[in-house]
């Protein structure tokens, strides 16, 4: 073995630390450990989450008002949900705020995540002011929202007297009642969107840009070059999650106008409140919220399938 040969042999022995050898006593505990560590929040889930979801699958077949025990029915529970207008009205004011708030939320925290993800000064306090309405409670947003809202003295109606436009009764008219519902949930989920954007967004490496500058790219052009294609995987986790919350909307219909006026702002997870704890009815509840638990499940497969193999992940 020649000179050079044995020098690189030791040097690669003194670099590679030996591995220690694990015991199987210490192996057998190490693993007792780890499942111990991982049984507490098994139990949890399944306890409060899996064990709920099928005994409201249970429910959704039985006629069942607390007072005396389930009773089977069967599919009618299901049938009665197809010839109900209040139901179908529900699931076209879910589908309608769906359509309208993700993608007007996710354009707009996208826009402000870029404008925050500046090295300037006092940045730090916009952040926060932004992200506000993630920790305030919905009720106290929904009343302040409420009293923005008054025709009368509301804030809202007062700018647009100042600016020569018509008064609306925001929460009181069939029209306007749901936009508005629409406008204080974008509001409200726009700080906490924003953070996972300017996250993703301080991930993506500067050399990219710098090198795009080189070649005499504009702002305009780093941004559909480099900046979206790398925001994929974030896209995505935002546009699932976003789908699924709402969907699930429930606190602000609730404080704002009870589903009213009419039915103009009814939801599905309204209608299943009202059905199984104001009137009792919690096999018929229970259908609902397993139609709903569907078209989430459904949505979410669809999204996961279809987009995720456009993501690419740096």
């Amino acid at each position: 073995m020649s000179v050079g040969k044995s020098i690189t042999n030791l040097r690669m022995k003194i670099a590679r630390p030996k591995r220690r050898k694990t015991t199987w006593p210490v192996a057998i505990e190490q693993r007792r450990t780890g499942i111990l560590f991982v049984l507490v929040p098994m139990l949890l889930f399944l306890v409060f989450a899996v064990g709920p979801t099928f005994f409201a699958a249970y429910l959704s077949f039985t006629q069942f008002k607390f007072t005396k025990p389930p009773t089977w029915v069967g599919l009618r529970n299901f049938q009665i949900l197809l010839d109900n207008q209040v139901f179908k009205t529900a699931l076209r004011n879910t589908v309608m705020f769906t359509v309208g708030v993700v993608p007007t939320s996710m354009a707009l925290s996208l826009f402000v995540a870029l404008l925050l993800n500046q090295k300037i000064r006092g940045i730090f306090l916009f952040r926060t002011a932004y992200y506000l309405p993630v920790i305030t409670s919905t009720v106290a947003s929904a009343v302040v929202w409420m009293w923005m809202f008054t025709p009368d003295v509301g804030i809202l109606n007062r700018m647009l007297g100042l600016l020569g436009l018509p008064r609306y009764r925001w929460l009181l008219d069939t029209r306007t009642a749901l936009p508005s519902v629409m406008l204080m949930s974008v509001w409200g989920s726009l700080g906490y969107r924003m953070i996972i954007w300017l996250a993703a967004l301080q991930g993506i490496p500067t050399h990219l840009y710098e090198a795009a500058e080189i070649d005499g790219a504009g702002t305009w052009r780093k941004f559909w070059s480099i900046t979206l294609p790398l925001l994929k995987p974030t896209t995505f986790f935002i546009f699932v999650t976003a789908v699924i919350g709402s969907f699930q909307v429930f606190g602000s219909v609730y404080v704002m106008t009870q589903g009213g006026p009419g039915y103009a702002t009814t939801t599905m997870v309204h209608q299943i409140y009202l059905n199984a704890f104001t009137y009792l009815k919690m096999g018929y509840g229970a259908a609902m919220a397993f139609i709903l638990f569907m078209i989430i499940f459904t949505l979410s497969m669809i999204n996961w399938f279809f987009l995720r193999s456009d993501v690419e992940y740096w």
